[in-house]
This record gives structure tokens, sequence and C-alpha cells, in this order.
């Protein structure tokens, strides 16, 4: 086992954190800084590879070589009930008391994993943000909110732009509302293999999948039998199909961002985290995702004038699980 390079800073409380999602666990030691939590010894982790939180929790520890620190904040992917967490799209429980139990820890605090992309919004800095067209400003002190794709899709928004006003979501399992002809169609095909549509089922990564397969079977083309990475790939590389795909996936994207935006009056910014639009980047048509974020017939005004951030600090999540542990400490 490799020994971590990174040294600890004498006589400060650590405490754990992490960011525990449908694919990948990410866990770091946090520490007080003068000018605030500082993160420690990340490591990440496939969720498949452990049976349990608690096992994947041990192998970290016994990785960063440190013993167990006091408190322990823990950001899950799935609604948070009574301090236990049952993750949307993976096997994992993360459990307060079993955690306590188990591991040793004498305070944990389980939070929705949007909760701590929330938590991160004040430390967030201009190079962690990449603005899609205008404006590039909000209202100050207006509404923020904060989705994303990934695995799944998640959404947070801080009323008031204040840690105080935050409200936690499952927003990512309303209804996904089709705005265009061809997006219609593709409802069609997915009420057939699944019944109801959410937002999730066509913008996550197991969503992007979906609208490939389903814009194959209304081409009339065998299923393509590509995941997102793979689409994602294609598309780099000039496929056309899978580009189309991408594309498709980014405009829906848009529409939903506006929709959001509308329902929680985001007059203080939009921000997009996920791990999925960072990586289309590259590829992203600002002028037609505006376009699409601001279509909103008497209220299209109303959108010209919220801003859209592309968060791509990769260590985003684990920034406002620092801020959450740093006051479950005090």
């Amino acid at each position: 086992m490799s020994i971590p390079p990174e040294a600890l800073p004498a006589g400060a409380p650590l405490g754990l954190i992490g960011d525990i999602g449908g694919t990948n666990c990410r866990l770091a030691l946090a520490a007080e800084g003068p000018e605030g939590p500082r993160l420690f010894r990340p490591y990440t982790m496939k969720c498949a590879d452990y049976a349990s939180a608690e096992a994947g929790i041990r192998h970290y520890l016994e990785w960063a070589q440190v013993d167990t620190p006091a408190a322990a904040v823990l950001a899950a992917a799935g609604p948070v009930m009574h301090g236990r967490a049952h993750l949307t799209n993976a096997v994992w429980d993360v459990d307060e008391a079993t955690l306590q139990a188990a591991i040793g820890f004498q305070r944990v605090r389980v939070v929705n994993d949007f909760a701590v992309q929330a938590y991160a919004m004040p430390v967030l800095r201009d190079a962690d943000l990449v603005t899609i067209g205008t404006p590039a400003h909000g209202l100050d002190g207006g509404t923020l909110v904060i989705m994303g794709p990934g695995t799944g899709f998640g959404l947070a928004a801080l009323a008031g732009g204040r840690d105080e006003g935050m409200l936690v979501t499952e927003a990512g399992h309303i209804s996904f509302a089709p705005t265009a002809p061809d997006e219609m169609e593709i409802l069609r095909v997915l009420m057939r293999r699944y019944g109801r549509v959410s937002v999730e089922r066509v913008l996550s990564g197991h969503g992007m999948e979906n609208l490939h397969t389903a814009r194959a079977e209304l081409a009339g083309a065998p299923p393509p039998g590509m995941d997102a990475a793979a689409i994602t790939e294609a598309a780099e590389h000039g496929d056309p199909y899978a580009f189309a795909t991408v594309r498709k996936f980014c405009d829906i994207l848009a529409a939903v961002a506006g929709d959001f935006a509308l329902a929680f009056g985001a007059q203080g910014g939009v921000f997009i985290g996920g791990g999925i639009l960072p990586r289309l980047l590259p590829r992203l048509d600002h002028a037609s995702f505006r376009t699409r974020f601001e279509s909103k017939g008497r209220f299209a005004d109303y959108l010209k004038a919220i801003p859209v951030h592309v968060v791509v600090a990769g260590d985003a999540s684990l920034r406002g699980a620092a801020r959450a542990w740093a006051a479950l400490a005090r």
C-alpha cells in the first residue's frame, strides 16, 4: 500500500469528509486553516469494490495512516432521512449510527450529495467556474440553484444565497417534459421501457445511453450498445450520430435548467455540477444552450437575466463537505 506523500498539520484536529456517489466514493481529511478548512490526502475508490460504506472508510483510514477522526461529514447520492441514506444508484447504505458504532466516530453527519455542492458555493473562485454565454453575474442575494447530471441527477438550492436557506431536493425524479418534436418521440420510446420517465432517465450517465438507444430505435437502426463514456468519446472523434446524441443531451439539460431556474426563482444564478457537463464543455454550443435555457415564452426576459455557470472544480463537493464538517466540529 502506497504511503500518502502529504504531511498533515501538526496538532490540528482532523475530520473525515466524503462524497459518496453512485459510482465513486471520494474521501479526504479536513483540518481548519487560517482561511477556512483545508483538504488533505484525497482518495477515490469505486463503491462496487467494497461491500459497504464502513468497509470503504476502513480502507481509506488505513491508507491515510490516521486514527479515526472525532467527526465525519459524508455526502450520499440519495435522499437522507433520520441520518440514513440508501444510495439511489448503488447498493450502499450510509447510516450515522452504524458508522459511529462500526468506525468509532464521536459525531457523524450524513447529508445529500448536492447539499455539499451547495455548501461549496461561498468558496468557489472564478477559476472554478465556466460561464455559459451572458450574463456573468446574477442578482446579489438572489437564490442559487445547484444541479447536475452524473451517475444520477441532483439539485439543491440556496434561498437568498445563504447556507441557512438551503433546500435539498430530489428534483431529478420529477417527470421529464419534452419541448421539441423529436424529444416527444424519445419520450414515447422511453415510456414503453419505463412507464413514467423522470429527468434522471434522460439526464445522467445512463440517461445519455437511453437517449442514444431511443434515437437509434426511432431511426430504425440496431441498438448501439454504447455506454455514456463511449458515446462521448465517439462524439469527440467525429462520429456524427454520437455527436447528435451529445448535442441533444445538452439541449435537454439547458431546457431543464431553465425550468428549475423558474421553479426556484434562481435570480442569483444556476450552477451546473456533476461529472458529465465539464467533460462536454469543448463541444458545448453556448448560444444554443442559452437559447434553450431562455425559451420560456412570456418569461424569456426573466431567464435572460440569470447566469449559468458550469462548476469545473473537481474537489467542489469535498470543499463543501469540509465547510459542513467545520460547522459540525465547532
